[in-house]
């Protein structure tokens, strides 16, 4: 049997939600990204004015910006995690018990995600 196992197993449970979150995320970006160049280029082939003035607005600057934004949060969230994750079983390994340490980085990243999120929301009610 593996010495603690269930601490092992439990830290990489929660790895593979690092992954998961990480990959949506991704996701969520790339389909933001594809849906602003929709948008362009539905705005090039309308034939009427007002729409295309309209679709143009909705495409602007921080429609391009935030899937790419998402994307590169995605994948710093999986790189944090991958990190996380081997920091942690080093600690589970460890004969001398030790604290994880602070949530800080963690915050700072979902804060970062809810930002991120609010931005563009609030830029589709504007828009």
């Amino acid at each position: 049997m593996i010495p603690r196992f269930s601490d092992h197993s439990a830290n990489e449970r929660t790895f593979l939600a690092w992954i998961r979150t990480g990959i949506a995320v991704l996701g969520f970006g790339f389909v933001i990204e594809k849906f602003n160049l929709f948008l362009v280029a539905l705005a090039t082939s309308t034939l009427q004015p007002a729409l295309r003035a309209r679709v143009e607005r909705l495409a602007g600057p921080v429609g391009r910006d935030d899937g790419l934004a998402l994307m590169v949060v995605g994948i710093l969230i999986i790189a944090l995690g991958g990190a996380r994750y081997l920091r942690a079983a080093k600690l589970i390994d460890d004969p001398e018990p030790r604290a994880l340490g602070s949530g800080r980085v963690e915050v700072i990243a979902a804060g970062g995600l809810a930002l991120i999120g609010a931005i563009f929301c609030v830029y589709l009610v504007l828009f």
